[in-house]
């Protein structure tokens, strides 16, 4: 059996090998582990939905994913934005740098250090947001409308979940 065809087998449950997991993961081989499904995820997510809408306004992925963080807040520090963009600090600082020269983000230093940016969004990167989100909206909801409700809200739930074990987070 191709390998496309075993894993549309196993989504349809025909092979679930999650499901009666014991504690030392006996039956999972490395493409049925969480980080590889979701790496694998993530990669194809990219690929095909967030880069054809950032590529169109000339943007990055990481571009993109800075901005849209700006966007929500008025103001955010660097270590901020490292955290919640899920990005090392070397990504984060040239992504700024990059935007910044477009006139995208001002950055401005926190206690007259560099070590510490204060960073917002300019009104031309509001603007370009305010272009690019719909799209973005638009090819998430595309992606998330292929499930189900109930998938969804379980993928959602369990999602969250994960997270907020994996972190210690607190539910928003």
């Amino acid at each position: 059996m191709p390998s496309s065809t075993r894993s549309a087998a196993k989504a349809t449950g025909a092979t679930d090998p999650w499901s009666n997991l014991d504690e030392a993961g006996t039956d999972l081989n490395v493409n049925d582990f969480l980080t590889t499904m979701l790496s694998q995820l993530v990669t194809a997510l990219r690929n095909n939905v967030t880069e054809p809408y950032a590529s169109r306004f000339e943007l990055t992925v990481p571009e993109w994913r800075i901005l849209a963080l700006l966007a929500h807040g008025e103001q955010m520090s660097f270590a901020d934005l490292v955290r919640q963009s899920t990005s090392d600090k070397a990504l984060v600082s040239r992504t700024l740098r990059l935007l910044e020269d477009r006139g995208l983000v001002t950055l401005e230093s926190e206690g007259g250090t560099r070590r510490r940016l204060a960073c917002r969004i300019s009104p031309e990167g509001a603007a370009l947001h305010a272009q690019v989100i719909p799209l973005a909206r638009r090819g998430q909801a595309s992606v998330i409308r292929m499930l189900t409700p109930e998938e969804r809200h379980g993928l959602y739930a369990g999602l969250r979940k994960l997270h907020e074990l994996c972190t210690g987070a607190e539910k928003p």
